[in-house]
Parts: structure tokens; sequence; C-alpha cells
């Protein structure tokens, strides 16, 4: 997941506390901490590739600035790696992991070109971004993984920031997309004191619920084990359906540009799409609903329209395509099938052998007390959050085939509901034509760090935010996001690539 950041920033010099030498570096090694290992303490040069994960997606991100590189391991395997420049601005970025965390993860490693100290960690396991056996029968692990391990490295992170700087950081954030915007959520409920701001993107926040979603939708999309290996939609027919969306509500915003600002305005009949089978127009109409419980409560919300034939980061990746990539590097048709049939196996049943097919679901919400409990980031109290003055940022993108946008609105407005005042330290930001974290015809490039910073710094909550598309690293179309629910809102003039052209209304 680190490529949804791997251009953030970089290039731009940090400021802040003089350089320290390599030496002082290496010595961070022999410190002593309680429940801390440091494996390794080493300076490094500027202009080197990232220390994060193996990505299908491309090469690491380019740190520009000097810095010291610190390994270790919190308990008995919770590891993390820590980056300290050489000039600090006195201020902590932890970043998230995304999926089940594959290696020691970190979706906010280039903001220590901006001079953050920042960590990541593996949250207390070995094992592949979409894979989840190191959790079977281990409560341990699940626990750590759930909301432990970010909390423990935390800790860890500013008190070895302590001895490098001979200063705590002023400000402490925590910037995380998908299971890394769960994190962020999981922080802001349980451990209110760890960040002054947090931003929490496309948040995984309710684990049992998008783990019913995503077994009822493979359900539907792979009802055999021969679909497995064939497609019930193949790309063409993606595509088809997505252009079918886009002719009929691209306009209703008063722009047609490709995007849907608020894809709840779009009423299409799947019935009435052409070119699909009876049998592709129930999957999809499954698909599409709102997932519910064999007595007929709603477990999960609607999946928005929107991202159908992105082949990069749409449906064909996450639902219901056959992806060469995740065929070759997991077996598995889909990231939906990956990340439900693992959840079901390893956090609920702790069975490898447990087979979608035959779940009915009747029994669920007991079958999955116990992993909900560890992993579910669902709580809207977050007073103890806003008594310590910390600010929250959410965003999603509403073309996200990963993670429904209407979870998140529906987390923000629960949040609202109990604290109607809650805008003055919470605001949400969705972002239309935007994949999931990143990716999608919908200007996708936001510098939350500086935002998240400004927000707390100056304590002027953010009204409306620009989003940039970015092509070779330059921008070719910017948009305001408005604070939800407000929403852009064309002047009537000017090209349509121009957020300077666009209000903030209803």
């Amino acid at each position: 997941m680190h490529a949804i950041v791997a251009l953030l920033f970089a290039g731009q010099a940090a400021v802040g506390l003089p350089a320290s030498s390599a030496a002082d570096c290496a010595s961070l090694k022999a410190l002593q901490l309680p429940d801390i290992t440091i494996t390794e303490a080493i300076a490094v040069a500027a202009n080197a590739p990232a220390p994060v994960p193996p990505s299908p997606v491309g090469a690491p991100p380019m740190l520009t600035v000097p810095y010291c590189k610190v390994n270790g391991t919190v308990g008995r395997e919770i590891r993390f790696t820590l980056l300290l420049p050489d000039r600090w601005n006195r201020k902590f970025m932890m970043g998230g992991g995304g999926g089940f965390v594959e290696g020691i993860d970190n979706q906010s490693v280039t903001s220590v070109n901006l001079g953050y100290a920042t960590v990541g960690t593996d949250t207390g396991h070995q094992g592949r971004v979409v894979e989840a056996a190191w959790a079977l029968d281990n409560i341990e692990r699940q626990l750590n993984f759930g909301h432990v391990a970010v909390h423990r490295v935390g800790e860890a992170a500013k008190a070895i920031i302590r001895a490098r700087y001979n200063a705590p950081p002023a400000r402490s954030y925590f910037n995380g997309c998908s299971n890394g915007g769960r994190q962020a959520l999981m922080e802001a409920q349980r451990y209110p004191d760890d960040f002054d701001g947090i931003v929490a993107g496309a948040p995984a926040y309710d684990f049992t619920g998008l783990a019913a979603q995503f077994i009822q939708d493979i359900q539907a999309a792979f009802p055999n084990k021969e679909s497995l290996s064939k497609p019930l939609f193949p790309t063409d027919t993606l595509k088809s359906i997505e252009s079918q969306v886009v002719a009929k509500c691209d306009a209703l915003d008063g722009v047609t540009d490709g995007l849907m600002e608020d894809p709840r305005s779009c009423k299409v009949e799947v019935s009435a799409l052409t070119g699909l089978t009876d049998q592709q127009k129930t999957a999809l109409s499954a698909i599409y609903g709102e997932k519910k419980l064999p007595d007929g409560s709603v477990i999960y919300p609607p999946q928005p329209f929107g991202g159908e034939g992105d082949a990069g980061n749409g449906w064909p990746l996450w639902i219901n395509g056959v992806t060469p990539m995740l065929q070759l590097a997991y077996r598995i048709p889909s990231l939906r099938y990956g990340f439900g049939t693992n959840f079901m196996k390893f956090f609920v049943f702790n069975d490898p052998e447990w087979d979608y097919l035959k779940y009915d679901f009747a029994n669920y919400r007991r079958d999955s007390k116990q992993a909900g409990s560890m992993l579910n980031a669902t709580d809207p109290n977050l007073d103890a959050f806003k008594k310590r003055g910390g600010k929250l940022l959410l965003y999603h993108g509403w073309s996200d085939a990963a993670l429904s946008a209407l979870a998140t609105t529906k987390y923000y407005e629960a949040v609202k509901t109990r604290d109607p005042g809650a805008d003055s330290f919470a605001r949400l930001f969705m972002m239309p034509g935007v994949a999931h974290c990143a990716g999608g015809p919908g200007p996708d490039f936001v510098p939350w760090y500086t935002v998240i910073d400004q927000w707390v710094e100056k304590g002027e909550a953010p009204d409306r935010i620009v989003a940039s598309k970015l092509v070779a690293g330059k921008p070719t179309r910017t948009r305001p996001l408005c604070a939800y629910p407000m929403k852009a809102v064309y002047k009537g003039s000017g090209s349509i690539d121009d957020e300077a052209n666009f209000t903030c209304g209803k």
C-alpha cells in the first residue's frame, strides 16, 4: 500500500534541529528502554529508497533527506522501523499499514522528507498483505494487529525520539488509509492521548461488517469453484457497466467530466443495463445492494456506483474480475475474496479449510463477536479525543471498490448524531472519482500531512481542501474537496479542471 504515498513531497527540504553525526545514530543501538530491543541504528544518506515492504505496484518512494534508521522490537515480536531525520521539525508522524500488513509498513514514510520523525510497524507478525495464517489460534497476534501494536510502537518511537534529539515531539500525528485508516480510528477511540492529529483514509473500521460484505459478494460473483478461474464479469463487461452508469449520471452534478460528485444521486436500475445475462444482473444487484443477515438486519451499507471498469484499482481487482497478478501471487480471483476468506478462516473460525460457499450467516454476529472486539473501530464516542484537543480528518474516494464509501459517511454521521458539535474537531472529505486510497479518474492527491498539521497548529478547521490529479508530478486537474456534507459546485464558467471555478455548497 506504500505506493499510495510514493510521490508525497518528494524533493522538499526539511528544516529544524541541526544534523547529528552518524556516530550519534549508531549509539542508539545501546539505548536501554523497558521491553524494547533496538537491533539496528544506521545513518542513511539522502536520496535513498524508503524501507517499506515490496510492492507489485512499483518501486518504493525516494527519501530525499539524510536520516537515522532505527530497527527494533517491542515485546516478543512487534517489529518497527523508525526514521529520524538529521534535520528534525520537532514533530512525529506515524504511518499506518495496509491490508493484513506485509512486513514493516509505513504509509507516511515520505513525511521524513518534510522533517518528521516517522515510524511504521508490522503489528506483531510476519506475513503477506492478503494473507492472515499468522493469526491462526493466536490471540496475542490478533490483539497486536487489532490495536495494541500501533499504540506500543507509538510510545516506543516517542521514547527513542527523545533520546535522539534530547526533546520530545512538540506534535504527534497518525496518518493511514484502508487498514491504516482503521488503525487511525482505533487510536482516536482507544488511545486518545497518543496523537494530536489523526488522518483516517478509507477506513476499514468495521472489520466484521466489511467481511460480511466481502463474503456475500464473492458468493454472488464466484458461485462455484469453477468460477474462481473464469470471471462472471469479464473486463469488457465491467467497462460497459461503468460507461452506462456514467452516461446516465455524470451530468447530474452540473458538470460533464467523468466524475460523480455524489453517486448517491445516481439512480440506475440494474435490470435496465444492456449486455448482461440474467445471472450477471442477479449477481450485480447483490453486489451493489446493502448486506443483510438472514433475520433481515442490515450489517453493511450498499456499494456506490463507480469504478466498475477501473482495471488498476477498481472492480476487476477488488470485486469480481480475475487479475493475473493475484492469481500468480496469491492464487485468488479478487482482493475481496482474499481478504474475506482469510478473515473468516483465521480470525473468526480458526479453520484453514473454512468454505465460503457453505456459510449462510445465520449465526454471524455470534461467530464474529470475538474478532470484532479486537478489530472493529466502530465506536462513535470520541469525547476523550475531543477533550484533549485532538483533530480528526477522514476522507474516502466515492469510487472505492475496496471499501464502500457509505460506511465512512455512516460512521461520521454517527459521530455527529452523538455530538452535534463534532465538526469542531472532526471533518470528513469525500473524493469524487477516486478509487481505494488513490487512483481512479478523480483528483486523488492531497497534502494530508500539511492539512492536519495546520489544523492542529492554527486551530482552524478546514472547510475546503484542494485535491490534484498528478501526471509526472504535475497537476492536470484540481478540484475542491468540501467538508461533508457540502459538495463542489461549478460556478458556470471557466475550466472544469481548475478548482478556482468551483465553490462549496449543497
